[in-house]
């Protein structure tokens, strides 16, 4: 089906290359796998029901939010669902899988942090809260983060590369000294010190994150277009008059894009490394907000007593980069004009 919706034949090439990798199909099914089940989070791990029977009217709690006194409780502001006892015989609730959110703590528990049990499948961290819950919410901030800088960056890399690259000369020198200057300096520590003079949030951490990875990319691009940019069939558009804006975006892009698609499965994974140092270093996401990099953090302060808090995020860290770079692997040998 996929391939009837294709017209060009080296797409269609590619893509019939890529499908042969198996390994990077799997890798690429199971992230589309990962990626449904953190977005519908709310329907596999949260403390309100999925559906309910009170009284003989049908509820919906995950995705409804329901005021105490319709149940009959004067005295509260938030309903309690754990808590909230069925009097009528008729009366049921429908549980998620696991019924705990992200940011509650388990009261019913001694000591934190708590291992595994049948209550808590992957232990609490030092607060309570369900490790489980919080690395399947983890993921989607995780991989949205990641998505939201790679967008951002290959944006602002492919316009200053293309620039550079069609236009040459003193904008080309210029934009090269630039992006040499901003390149060399350190990353991770000109994002801690914009992190910690501007503060944390998702919004700037992305800014933040694309405003010093765009370089890369541009490179490629600008290396590109100078190639592109005297082949025949750009000086037959411009020949008839066709406008800059015209040869950049119609015909220079388009076949530009080779190693654009490329590496943006393994800046992907780069990305979600560095949100990961960030939060194990104290500089990412805002508390409470669910990080896998603020598990390890705990892992690392409760490593003699708490080794679930090392195990289970570095698992999920660790399939996440596999995934992402497998896909980069197929996609990049499906990219290969070598193979076959």
């Amino acid at each position: 089906m996929i391939e009837s919706l294709i017209k060009n034949d080296l797409t269609l090439k590619r893509y019939r290359r890529f499908k042969q990798n198996k390994i990077a199909v799997f890798a690429i099914l199971l992230l589309l796998f990962l990626i449904a089940f953190s977005v519908s989070a709310n329907f596999w791990s949260n403390s309100k029901p999925l559906m309910m029977k009170f009284n003989g009217s049908i509820y919906f709690p995950v995705i409804k939010t329901y005021h105490p006194t319709i149940f009959g409780i004067e005295d509260e502001f938030v309903t309690q669902y754990k808590k909230l006892e069925l009097k009528n015989d008729g009366d049921w609730k429908l549980w998620p899988i696991n019924k705990w959110d992200p940011y509650e703590s388990n009261v019913a528990i001694e000591s934190y942090p708590s291992a595994p049990t049948a209550e808590n499948w992957f232990g609490t961290d030092d607060r309570g809260r369900d490790i489980f819950a919080r690395l399947l919410y983890g993921f989607r901030y995780s991989f949205g983060f990641a998505l939201l800088v790679w967008v951002l960056s290959y944006f602002i890399g492919i316009v200053v590369g293309a620039l550079m690259g069609f236009l040459g000369g003193w904008v080309d020198l210029i934009g090269q000294r630039v992006v040499e200057i901003i390149e060399s300096l350190p990353g991770l520590i000109m994002l801690i010190t914009l992190v910690s003079v501007f503060g944390a949030s998702m919004s700037l951490l992305v800014i933040f994150s694309a405003a010093l990875g765009w370089m890369g990319i541009s490179y490629y691009v600008r290396a590109e277009f100078l190639k592109l940019r005297r082949l025949e069939f750009v000086e037959a558009a411009k020949s008839i008059g066709g406008s800059k804006f015209r040869q950049i975006f119609k015909h220079i892009l388009p076949n530009s894009l080779g190693p654009v698609i490329t590496f943006s499965p393994f800046v992907i994974s780069s990305s979600i490394s560095s949100l990961a140092a960030l939060d194990y270093l104290g500089f990412g996401l805002p508390a409470p907000t669910p990080s896998w990099g603020e598990l390890l953090q705990q892992a690392q302060k409760n490593f003699t007593i708490a080794w679930w808090l090392a195990v289970f995020p570095s698992i999920a860290l660790f399939i996440s980069l596999l995934v992402m770079n497998l896909i980069g692997d197929g996609v990049r040998d499906a990219f290969d004009p070598r193979k076959s």
